[in-house]
This record gives C-alpha cells, sequence and structure tokens, in this order.
C-alpha cells in the first residue's frame, strides 16, 4: 500500500507504508507509540456534548434503553470493524466474545461474589485470552474458511451456554442479575446505575474511550500494519511484517472489546439466556459493520446506531417493519457497497469537482 505524498514538481511520488515490522518492539511498544498520537480534541468535545445531550432529548425509559442498547451495539460494532475492516480477517463469531463477557460476569457475581468491576475485568481478560485462541486459526485460514470456522466458534460457544447448565443454567436462564453498583465520587452525588441515563452515560463514554484508542491505532504505523496484512499478506511479509503476530494482535483486542460490552448487558436486561447470543446476533454486528463503512472508524458507529434506532422506527409498519427493514438493507448494500461514510464522501467529492474552479 503505497500513500501519495506530494513531490517537487507537483505530482505524487510513492511513499513506502510505514508498518511495524519484525524486531521493533511488536505490538505492546506499537500500542504505546500510538497512543502518543495528538488527538482531535474538537470532535471528541462534540461527541461528548451529543452524550450528554441524548438522554435529555430521549427522556422517556423506553427509549434510554434503547440508546444504552445502541452504545453496546457501538462497542460490538468497533470491536468487529478492528478485525474485518482494517486486518481484512473475516470474523462470524463475534457473538461468542460478547456472550462470554457476559456469562464470565454474572458467574463470578452471582456465583461467587465478586465486586462488579472486579468481575467485569476478568470477563474482559477472559475474552481476549479466547480471542488469541481463535487468532490461531486465523493465521491458517483466511477468507471464506475463517469464517466458517469463527461461526463453528459461535456455535460452540452457544451449545457449551445451554448445556453446561451446572454453571450457566442452560436455558432455564440466570435472574436477578443487578446493574453495575453505585459510585460515589468525592462533592458529588452517589451515581446510581439502576437509572438508564446513568448507565447509558457509563457505557456510552466507554464506547468514546474505545473509540480514541481506536483511532489513534489506525491512525499509527500499526494501522498501516493492519491494512498492508488486510491488503496482500505476502507483500505485508516481504515487509519484515509478522502477520500471525498481528492478527493475534486484532483478534485478541476486538474479543476483549466484544467481551466489555457483554458485561454490561446482564445488569442491563435482568436475566441472562443463551438466546440472547445466538448466532443471528453476528450477522447482525456485520451489517452495522457494511451499512456504517467498515475500515473506517467513523462508519461502524453510524450503522450501530442506524440499525438499532430504524427497527424501533419501523414499528409503525408493524407486521411489514422486518420486511421493510430488510429492503432498506438491501438497498444499502446494492447501492451504497462501500458504506454509508463512503457514499457520504463520493458525494461531497463529486460536488467539490462540480463547484467553480479558480
Amino acid at each position: 500500500m503505497s500513500v501519495p505524498v506530494r513531490a517537487a514538481d507537483g505530482g505524487a511520488a510513492p511513499r513506502a507504508p510505514v508498518v511495524a515490522r519484525r524486531g521493533e518492539g511488536g505490538p505492546v511498544s506499537a500500542v504505546a507509540a500510538a497512543l502518543r498520537r495528538p488527538v482531535r480534541w474538537p470532535a471528541y468535545a462534540g461527541a461528548l456534548v451529543v452524550i450528554a445531550l441524548l438522554p435529555i432529548v430521549l427522556g422517556t425509559p423506553y427509549w434510554r434503553g434503547i440508546l444504552v442498547v445502541c452504545a453496546m451495539n457501538v462497542l460490538l460494532a468497533m470491536s468487529l470493524n478492528l478485525v474485518i475492516g482494517y486486518t481484512g480477517q473475516l470474523s462470524l463469531g463475534q457473538s461468542g466474545f460478547f456472550a462470554i463477557g457476559a456469562y464470565v460476569t454474572t458467574v463470578l457475581l452471582k456465583s461467587h461474589g465478586w465486586n462488579f468491576w472486579l468481575a467485569a475485568a476478568a470477563a474482559v481478560l477472559a475474552a481476549g485470552v479466547v480471542g488469541l485462541l481463535l487468532a490461531a486459526f486465523a493465521a491458517r485460514l483466511r477468507g471464506h474458511y475463517l469464517g466458517i470456522a469463527s461461526l463453528g466458534f459461535a456455535v460452540i460457544v452457544y451449545q457449551v451456554l445451554i448445556n453446561w447448565e451446572s454453571v450457566t443454567k442452560g436455558v432455564r436462564g440466570i435472574y436477578g442479575i443487578m446493574p453495575p453498583p453505585p459510585v460515589a465520587l468525592p462533592g458529588l452525588p452517589e451515581i446510581s446505575f439502576g437509572n438508564q441515563a446513568a448507565l447509558f452515560y457509563l457505557v456510552a463514554g466507554l464506547a468514546l474511550l474505545v473509540y480514541l484508542v481506536l483511532d489513534n491505532l489506525v491512525r499509527s504505523p500499526i494501522g498501516e500494519t493492519l491494512r498492508a496484512i488486510r491488503e496482500d499478506e505476502i507483500s505485508a511479509a516481504s515487509l519484515g511484517v509478522d502477520s500471525a503476530r498481528w492478527k493475534a494482535f486484532s483478534f485478541g483486542l476486538s474479543a476483549a472489546i466484544a467481551g466489555m460490552a457483554g458485561c454490561f448487558y446482564p445488569g442491563f436486561v435482568g436475566t441472562l439466556v443463551p438466546d440472547a447470543f445466538n448466532i443471528v446476533e453476528s450477522f447482525t454486528m456485520l451489517a452495522m459493520v457494511i451499512v456504517g463503512g467498515m475500515g473506517t472508524m467513523i462508519g461502524p458507529v453510524i450503522g450501530a446506531v442506524v440499525l438499532t434506532f430504524l427497527p424501533e422506527l419501523l414499528r409503525g409498519f408493524g407486521d411489514l417493519r422486518l420486511m421493510v427493514y430488510g429492503v432498506a438493507l438491501t438497498l444499502v448494500v446494492l447501492f451504497m457497497p462501500g458504506g454509508i461514510v463512503q457514499a457520504a464522501r463520493a458525494l461531497v467529492a463529486r460536488r467539490a469537482q462540480g463547484g467553480p474552479r479558480a
């Protein structure tokens, strides 16, 4: 992947991509360097304002609940986009990592009496470790073969949730799950996450923090490395890129983020049953990434928001809403194959070309 730079004569001169190679400290040092990159603070300040206003504008309990679901979906879409959009690996097992985060947190809380925050940290770690194990398949499989293997992983997780009744309670489910415990900050009233607005602020704040971290990563040499693997693994290897190690990094981080989303799901719903994590959920997450625009940072966020709110806005169609929803998705894929973000960029570029020239 060459990045065009302006040459002395005004033309475009190719520049070799800056990638993280073997012997340069590996993913850990590369992540540390990426996090030191400058942050686009005005955009994040605007996002904070939007997050602060949403529960006020959508003030009913129903819509605040939808906001919480939307924030979790944003986390899930961003996690999947890291693997599919930037690393180019077809993964259909994201619902499995979501389930691991939810069940590990709940079992540690209900059966072992752990504090929620410690249980959530353990769940994120567990999901990340399982993601690293799945990366062993990613190092050997590509394309639809990897997609089938990852889909098989999601099916295995689902079957474990159903059949390991001594731990997961199977299809009977786990009930009476409480939201995260209240937090008391110095000089401020106690924050209760039984309040849907407070829970939304918590999950959306974490989603914004994850976005900030991933945005810095993909704009750093790490992002160049992952995109090089996506475009051509053989060429990337010729540049000294250790594809297996960077795939493991991508899968592990993606799984940990999906597990983070799962930590908050049981306390929000109050119950936990395996049907919430069937393989259909993986395809829904994939649709969010594709509709928004994979390989971009803002695309999956837009896709998650659209596909969370669209079914609710279509409830007025009654039984036809699923048909309308399906037709809308089909039209997006047919006429905006690059997603909403790519279509918007193309429209802006077309208008700029048609404008007055000096």
